[in-house]
């Protein structure tokens, strides 16, 4: 039974823990997520699939779960314990994960991916449930930027890691070396964090009951900075994550790299570059100006629009040196909003509502990036094979028609800043 009574006034001495303990938690669900965006050339050989058939299984696959079971399952974690769910969650991802690796052929490995976005739909909108109730308002973006570093060390051990692995025991070895440890972590966040009080850092003791789906839904869609920061944090997945999706086999395909190349060459930019990103916007976020919102979401704007260039001529120049030299400006800047968002949303959304706002962010934006924009580039490629004779290259052609949907997310974060700070007194 959850402890709903007014908490103390200053943040829980453990939250740094907490914060630490899911940052890794977030890091395996990346790794598992972004693996197989690795391996994808790999196994469409193997498997003897097209580009749009490669695309079903990989990102598909999963998103059909993850989307679907996504928000009742935070609606559940907006009533019942969150840490519950979130441990049993990375068992069940990590476990499908590891079964991937089992998997001797298409039907098999399609049912296992069901499994991880079965489970992984279980992990972030909890995480920065109780994030909330670590930090106040104020930090919350700084911490939630912090919590982003796991999207680092997870992509670079689902790119470096999975693509050495793949290249020395092949591409099930590598879903078995990531999913094995995830099992080990679950256990520790079950025996070791606590479910704290929900909303005990917010001024008002407003919203501490359980509330519904629709009723959340009716409140945001009267919050206007919250609509934006939905939007603009899903169309910035669908650019970003979208182009990362099919980088690797990008890399393969028009540069001539292996798998274990383009993993080693992918791997240090998620860790370093990525890192030093999400640093970056944790320190902003840190920052007196911060404590302002419309600092905040301008901020975003800026960064997501000017590295929307970067992104273009990424997938228009022909030597392998330019495309590494944009690939350092360009990794970084799939980091640096996620945080802010993640921050900012949660203040504009009721205690007892988090969760599911987290997982309705989540809903559309794994949506696009999992869905609509694998899928969409894997049949853009198909047709400039087939139509156009572009060959190897019908790749290339698909990412830069993606690539300028960038400025778009950049309008909607920067729109948000014209009423947020009247939609957080309203929701706190």
């Amino acid at each position: 039974m959850i402890d709903t009574a007014p908490g103390p006034a200053a943040a829980p001495s453990d939250r740094w823990y907490v914060l630490a303990l899911l940052t890794v938690v977030y890091a395996l669900n990346i790794a598992d997520r972004f693996s197989i965006s690795t391996l994808i050339e790999p196994i469409r050989q193997e498997l003897r699939l097209s580009d749009s058939g490669i695309a079903f299984l990989t990102g598909v696959a999963l998103a059909l779960f993850y989307v679907t079971v996504g928000i009742p399952i935070a609606a559940l974690a907006d009533r019942t314990s969150r840490r519950d769910i979130l441990a049993l969650a990375l068992a069940i991802w990590s476990g499908m994960t590891a079964l991937c690796g089992l998997a001797q052929n298409y039907w098999q490995l399609l049912l296992a991916r069901f499994g991880v976005g079965i489970g992984e739909a279980g992990g972030t909108p909890p995480s920065t449930s109780m994030l909330a109730d670590k930090f106040p308002p104020a930090r919350r973006p700084m911490a939630n930027t912090i919590f982003a570093l796991g999207a680092c060390l997870g992509a670079w051990l689902g790119s470096q890691v999975a693509g050495e692995v793949a290249e020395r025991g092949g591409w099930r070895a590598a879903f078995l070396v990531l999913g094995i440890p995830g099992m080990l972590v679950a256990l520790l966040v079950w025996l070791t964090v606590r479910e704290p009080r929900r909303g005990q850092l917010d001024a008002s003791a407003v919203g501490r009951r359980p509330s519904t789906l629709p009723a959340t839904l009716r409140f945001i869609a009267t919050q206007r900075s919250a609509i934006h920061l939905l939007l603009g944090g899903s169309v910035a997945t669908f650019w970003s994550w979208g182009l990362m999706w099919w980088t690797p086999t990008f890399l393969q395909r028009s540069h001539h790299m292996t798998v274990g190349e383009a993993g080693q060459l992918l791997g240090p930019m998620h860790l370093i570059a990525g890192t030093a990103g999400t640093l970056l916007a944790a320190w902003l976020m840190a920052r007196r100006a911060a404590a302002d919102p419309r600092y905040v979401t301008r901020l975003l704007g800026w960064v997501t629009a000017l590295t929307t260039v970067p992104s273009i001529f990424l997938y228009w120049v022909l030597s392998a040196k330019a495309a590494t030299a944009l690939l350092w400006i360009f990794v970084p800047s799939v980091y640096f909003y996620i945080g802010p968002i993640l921050g900012l949303l949660q203040n504009v959304i009721p205690a007892n509502m988090r969760a599911t706002a987290c997982a309705v962010l989540l809903f559309i934006a794994n949506f696009a990036n999992l869905v609509l924009a694998p899928q969409i580039i894997g049949w853009l490629s198909d047709w400039f094979a087939a139509s156009f004779g572009a060959g190897s290259e019908s790749l290339r052609w698909a990412l830069l028609l993606l690539a300028p949907t960038g400025f778009w997310a950049a309008w909607h974060l920067w729109t948000s800043g014209a009423t947020i700070r009247a939609d957080e007194a309203r929701a706190t």
